[in-house]
């Protein structure tokens, strides 16, 4: 446990716990926080601690360190250590610059200033002074600078109002309250010194919404939780001032938040994956080669040792073998710049591409003022690879704004459509106005005259629970109230209670105190039953001014109709009622009463009580008492309120499925609602075969559920795959039996899932069930029933066009993703607005916030932020589809480039006695990859589309070549490969057989000059390569390729100049080379047959593509979409 001391800074600093080894530190520690990671001794050592766990950059210092041995060097040290030099600096640099924001904003929050009570009066001292135990002082707008208890406020029985965007992304304000022995005795400076209270609560934790404890003070204890606190990095609003007690402090992140801010689990793209299995498979490759060469070596060597006696001592010191040894390692040093070190380099600048994203004002939402964010940088290329959405629905799909429509009391529905609505607001004359009542929007006259009558008591008691039953503040501006509700839900209901003559006008800690048809009446709030995600309602226990106890619930229909005392007439009327504001997409709730007798109420104070000072379980016993209450309850009714959809979300989502992007919606809403909604947003259409739980199982068993399952997923899949008059299964819904079969839609609950997905029970294996064949042997060995089940449902489900999970709670929105990652290998995209979004982003592999009315924090998870459903279109199909055909270009040439340039070494071998010498000078192996070829791959990596944004919005069947890997893959790379190793042997061989037998006629046919031939036609093939195949061109493309071939030359003049030649010529060993080579014409027609024979090919291919070639469907799009191309911005 952890036990804080008011006022006693010698008894917390007495702990020690050990952290290391025999280290040890405070167990309770100060304020000041290090979000740093180096200083100036720790950067250097830590910095290349940390870069050197990326496998690469450990292959290259070895490699480097295997240079040292002069035996086996066969290139120059710097031929290595320059480019992995150029590596380590800009990711340091990059390491550096984000450290120094760090530290900054370190010293920023460290140096805040705030009041601290020392002895018997309030000093101003910085953040970094804190300890556990002090009291602080906290005034209006400032920042809460530790976890604090609350003592007291300025406010009416000790309300702190404070806003939690910064912690938990939610910008509505919340309140807290302190306890009313704090708030009652603790009114001065003097009394807070003399406070000697010791509280008793959970160890540090990373837990933001529950907190147990308990304090104890002159003799009593009692009950903290969450409500009681003050969490670091929330901020104090509408309070002018308020008093904490210090619980945990952040420097060694004892805070909440700070413990919320661990690593981030860095998300690893397809092509992330692809590109680690190819570079090991390049370094296999080059092993192999190196050995294949080595081997050659050692029998060159004996062979040479007996056809040429006479220079035997050549090998004196080393046998055929030892020489093979030796030359292993010298090919290993010689071909190891096959390995592509600068690509990294290069991909660092790649992710500049997030920038487009940012910038873009087709994705501004300037309503609000919110520009598309992307807020990760390395997931921009599978953008273009989605194959599933996950979306919520409220906030998402819907604008997340309220209004309550309807309602259905007494077996009575009141609302538009029912026959009573007027033209006009009815909101003049009305003897309960308040000024803050100045909008009455409710639209249905019988609704408004029988709230005004006031003979119809569950009508009474059904405005009088909205009016009470939520968690709702209220600020009295004088001529308007102005409500802070934690959903939007519970500020609508309160609003329609407003209007139709129960105003909400105030809370304190324990009264509530509303406005009934202009009469004031105070309740005494008793209890307050909470709402979560699993109990899905919350109760208020109040008693009246006559001092009748009832307990008020709202909540949904599922937990609410199983609670009641009875069903009669009115609860059918009702039930229907739901089924039809269902069906008009309306959200629906249900409200129910009951009275309580004084003695149940005083036996369950009691136990309650005793449950809320409880240290373990207390949330376990809360959830028993509370469902002990909410039982034998009357029925009032049931609201309807309605959430419109946003602007062009049926639009983009017909898009999104023409580009085999499949959505699937999740949200906690229940069947009906979820299903129109559907057919609202055209995610489910007239022509679609509806699949429901109860067509998918008719059986109430587990065990026979599972059975159902496999079985609809064998006889789907026949008759997909069989002939086209095979018939539907029997299971299917008969909706509509002319819906053809491979046009489904399966919409199920969460109780369902958990049904499927959790029971694990053993299936009774029927004989000829057709589902045998899903289990190969390896299935068989490391799946169980449960595993089998869950991938069929998983099979079952991705065969659907569309899937609705109604009433699911959040984890089940992540399990859900999880199970299509884990089953079908597809990239994932979950989009939310709300705090219960949370764990379903985290989960995807591509998580987008959308910044809505339930707060930021889906955005502060999220990898892309946006401001509407909508925009997700632009950012898939044409953001996303671009970034992948960039990324793939980017990476098919830089492979290219190098297999084309450098693995001429390999074929010199043959032409060198396998002695592993070095074809090309030092200097180019260094920056042929950095600087000569890297700009225009780069450019192209940038800047490349092949239709413009207009095109790819208008044949989203573009977006399919993504989801299918057809721009790199292995079969892309392995033709890559192919087209690198021709270009090589054309440039070498052309090149020996111009030297071999005739020179020019400055009687050049020197190595150097060989050697500067074969580069050059290497380097020129290659850039022609990338200029053919560059689709979209601007003037920084231009400037690329132009950059590349100046720095080839200027490069070439300073490491071969004769000057440089005399201060070091072990470093520039070809004075002059070029110079010499290249003024000579034959040497140029050289470089022009070899230019000429390997753009060749390239043209052939193309051409035959263009006019013999069979078009794929794809490709018959993309040359329909390229037609009248357009300019396009990103």
């Amino acid at each position: 446990t952890w036990e804080v001391r008011a006022n006693d800074r010698g008894y917390h600093r007495q702990f020690k716990k050990k952290f290391a080894f025999c280290l040890s530190k405070r167990k309770y520690s100060g304020n000041a926080i290090r979000t740093a990671k180096y200083n100036l001794l720790t950067f250097l050592p830590l910095n290349l601690y940390e870069q050197f766990h990326r496998m690469a950059n450990v292959y290259f210092v070895f490699v480097i360190l295997l240079q040292t041995f002069p035996e086996i060097s066969t290139l120059p040290w710097y031929t290595l250590l320059f480019p992995l030099s150029c590596l380590l600096i800009i990711r340091g640099l990059r390491d550096l610059i984000d450290d120094i924001g760090r530290h900054q904003s370190d010293r920023n929050i460290n140096s805040r200033p705030c009041e601290i009570l020392a002895g018997t009066s309030f000093r101003w001292q910085k953040w970094r002074d804190i300890c556990v135990g002090d009291i602080v002082r906290l005034h209006k707008d400032s920042s809460v600078p530790a976890d604090l208890l609350l003592l007291r406020s300025s406010e009416p029985s000790s309300l702190c109002y404070v806003e939690t965007a910064d912690l938990r992304g939610e910008t509505n304000l919340k309140f807290r309250q302190a306890l009313l022995v704090t708030h009652q005795e603790l009114g001065s400076e003097e009394s807070m010194a003399a406070f000697d209270g010791r509280v008793t609560c959970e160890e540090p934790n990373s837990r933001m919404h529950t907190f147990t404890g308990t304090l104890r003070w002159r003799g009593r204890t009692h009950a903290l939780d969450i409500d009681r606190l003050l969490l670091r990095g929330c901020r104090v609003r509408n309070t002018a001032l308020c008093y904490g007690l210090v619980l945990y402090a952040g420097k060694w992140f004892d805070s909440k938040i700070m413990r919320n801010c661990g690593k981030i689990k860095r998300k690893k793209t397809k092509l992330d994956h692809m590109m680690d299995r190819l570079v090991v498979v390049i370094f296999l490759v080059l092993l192999l080669t190196s050995l294949g060469l080595a081997v050659a070596s050692g029998f060159w060597a004996r062979t040479f040792q007996e056809k040429h006696s006479y220079l035997a001592a050549l090998y004196k010191h080393t046998t055929p073998a030892q020489q093979a040894f030796l030359n292993f390692w010298g090919f290993t040093i010689l071909l190891s710049i096959i390995i592509p070190m600068s690509m990294y380099i290069t991909l660092e600048f790649k992710k500049l591409n997030s920038c487009f994203i940012n910038w873009g004002l087709e994705m501004y939402y300037g309503a609000k003022d919110i520009p598309a964010e992307a807020r990760s940088t390395s997931l921009s290329d599978q953008l273009g690879q989605v194959e599933y959405i996950f979306s919520d629905k409220t906030g998402t799909l819907t604008q997340n704004i309220m209004s309550f429509k309807k309602c259905c009391v007494n077996g009575t529905i009141y609302g538009p459509g029912t026959g009573h609505e007027n033209k006009q607001p009815p909101g003049s004359g009305l003897s309960w106005e308040h000024p803050g009542e100045q909008k009455l929007d409710v639209c249905d006259v019988a609704l408004l005259e029988a709230a005004q009558r006031d003979d119809d008591p569950v009508l009474r008691e059904f405005l009088r629970l909205l009016a009470l039953c939520h968690t709702v503040m209220v600020e009295d501006r004088g001529d308007q109230l102005v409500y802070q509700a934690a959903s939007p839900d519970e500020e609508a209901l309160v609003l329609a209670a407003k209007n139709l003559g129960y105003v909400f006008l105030a809370r304190t800690q324990d009264t509530i105190t509303i406005r009934e048809l202009g009469s004031t009446r105070t309740y005494e709030l008793l209890a307050m039953l909470d709402f979560n995600s699993d109990r899905k309602r919350m109760s208020v226990l109040v008693r009246d001014p006559q001092g009748t106890i009832r307990l008020y619930t709202k909540g949904a229909d599922t937990v609410i109709l199983d609670r009641l005392r009875r069903r009669g007439p009115n609860e059918t009327l009702t039930e229907r009622a739901l089924d039809r504001f269902a069906e008009e997409t309306l959200r629906t709730l249900c409200v129910a009463s009951r009275e309580v007798s004084e003695a149940e109420f005083r036996a369950w104070s009691q136990r309650h009580r005793e449950a809320t000072v409880l240290l373990q379980d207390r949330a376990r016993e809360l959830d028993r008492l509370y469902e002990e209450m909410e039982q034998n309850l009357q029925l009032l009714g049931a609201t309807a309120i309605e959430d419109k959809l946003q602007d062009g979300v049926p639009e983009t989502i017909q898009l999104l499925k023409l580009g085999n992007i499949k959505v699937w919606v999740l949200t906690g809403d229940k069947q009906e609602t979820a299903v129109n909604i559907g057919y609202a947003c055209r995610l489910l259409t007239d022509d679609m075969e509806i699949l429901e739980e109860k067509e998918v199982s008719s059986c109430p068993t587990p065990a026979s559920s599972h059975s159902e399952i496999l079985q609809v997923y064998w006889e789907s899949n026949n008759n997909l795959s069989g002939s086209g008059d095979a018939p539907c299964s029997r299971h299917l819904s008969q909706q509509r039996p002319e819906a053809p079969c491979h046009q489904r839609a399966i919409i199920v609950s969460g109780d369902f899932l958990d049904k499927i997905l959790h029971t694990g029970e053993v299936l009774k294996e029927e004989k000829g069930w057709p589902w045998r064949w899903l289990c190969c042997d390896r299935a068989e060995a490391s799946q169980d029933r449960g595993g089998l089940v869950e991938k069929a449902f998983v099979e079952l489900a991705t065969t659907c066009q569309a899937m609705i999970c109604c009433r699911v709670t959040p984890k089940q929105k992540a399990l859900m993703v999880q199970l299509v990652k884990k089953h079908k290998k597809a990239v994932t995209l979950a989009i939310g607005d709300g705090a219960n979004d949370v764990n379903m982003i985290k989960t995807a592999d591509i998580g987008v916030g959308i910044s809505g009315l339930e707060g930021l924090q889906a955005v502060q998870c999220s990898d892309y932020a946006l401001a509407q459903f909508s925009f997700l279109q632009r950012l898939l199909l044409v953001h996303g589809r671009w970034n992948y055909l960039r990324i793939c270009k980017f990476l098919r040439y830089f492979f290219y480039k190098t297999f084309a340039g450098l693995l001429g070494q390999v074929w010199f071998a043959f032409h060198s006695g396998f002695t592993a010498q070095p074809l090309y000078e030092g200097w180019f192996l260094a920056l042929y990859n950095i600087f000569y070829t890297a700009y225009p791959v780069l450019s192209v990596g940038l800047l490349e589309q092949d239709v413009s944004a207009k095109k790819s919005l208008e044949f989203p069947e573009l977006y399919m070549i993504g989801q299918q890997d057809e721009l790199f893959n292995y079969r892309v790379f392995g033709v890559t490969l192919l087209h690198g190793v021709g270009t090589s042997l054309i440039s070498f061989y052309v090149a020996l057989w111009a030297f071999e037998d005739h020179v020019g006629t400055k009687a050049v046919g020197d190595y150097e000059s060989f050697s500067v031939t074969v580069a050059l036609s290497a380097l020129l093939s290659v850039l022609v390569e990338i200029v053919l195949d560059t689709k979209y061109w601007t003037v920084l493309s231009f400037l690329m390729v132009t950059a590349s071939l100046l720095l080839y030359c200027l490069f070439s003049f300073l490491t071969q100049s004769v000057d440089a030649f005399r201060i070091a010529p072990a470093i520039f060993r070809f004075p002059d080379a070029s110079w010499n080579a290249l003024t000579d014409p034959y040497v140029l027609l050289v470089v022009l047959l070899s230019l000429v024979v390997n753009t060749l090919p390239s043209l052939t291919v193309h051409a035959f593509r263009a006019t013999l070639g069979r078009a794929t469907t794809q490709q018959k799009i993309h040359l329909k979409a390229k037609r009248d191309p357009e300019p396009s911005v990103e």
